[in-house]
């Protein structure tokens, strides 16, 4: 039990850091402190490393302090599982080339930023087919499907398990706010037609398109 708390206080913490790092007045002194065109070409990507540079001690921990195992799945029912998770890194390696990946790791925006493009780079549009048509966070869903279908699972993992997937929703509710702003209606449309993350299933009320919501 001691493993499971140490891990899931961990990603507290990691949550917690980088929902800072996402706020607007971190980003502002960033800004102000190399200022807006290195802001624009290279903040993304130095998001991006700290996130994985961050992530390494806790999947350390895990490795390390493994802790009593839950449950331990032998052939063939392993193979089900592995199986399951060949579909999460396909499906997660598929949601990716449907978007731009090299703009979403931010090495994009740092080309421009080296050779002098324009930036901020033109706004990526929606997408809404391929995979972005069974659930609107199809990156979350599939990398879920790749982390829990574990053979063996430990204390220690089962904390990791379970604090990266409160991350993967708190971010997603988090994203969907940012996507309602910068697509609006057609953001609102998206999401009264395609589940949030789990495929086929709807949860809560439609919101309201956003010209309904302003006041007359």
């Amino acid at each position: 039990m001691q493993e499971f708390l140490t891990i899931f206080a961990l990603f507290v913490v990691y949550g917690a850091f980088h929902s800072l790092l996402a706020a607007n007045g971190v980003k502002v002194f960033f800004l102000s402190l190399i200022g807006k065109r290195a802001y624009l070409g290279l903040y993304r990507l130095f998001y991006n490393m700290i996130a994985t540079l961050s992530l390494l001690p806790i999947l350390t921990m895990v490795a390390i302090e493994p802790g009593d195992t839950i449950w331990q799945i032998n052939a063939p029912l392993s193979y089900l599982l592995i199986a399951i998770q060949a579909i999460g890194l396909i499906g997660l390696t598929v949601s990716l080339l449907q978007i731009d990946g090299m703009r979403f790791l931010g090495l994009r925006q740092a080309a421009a930023w080296l050779s002098g493009d324009k930036l901020p780079l033109l706004e990526e549009p929606l997408q809404r087919g391929g995979v972005y048509a069974l659930v609107r966070h199809p990156l979350y869903l599939f990398s879920l499907l790749f982390i829990w279908p574990n053979a063996t699972m430990t204390v220690a993992l089962l904390g990791f398990n379970i604090g990266i997937t409160v991350y993967f929703v708190a971010g997603s509710l988090l994203e969907e706010q940012k996507l309602r702003q910068a697509f609006g209606d057609t953001y609102v449309q998206y999401q009264a037609e395609v589940p949030w993350l789990i495929p086929f299933l709807r949860l809560g009320r439609i919101t309201k398109p956003i010209s309904e919501q302003m006041p007359e």
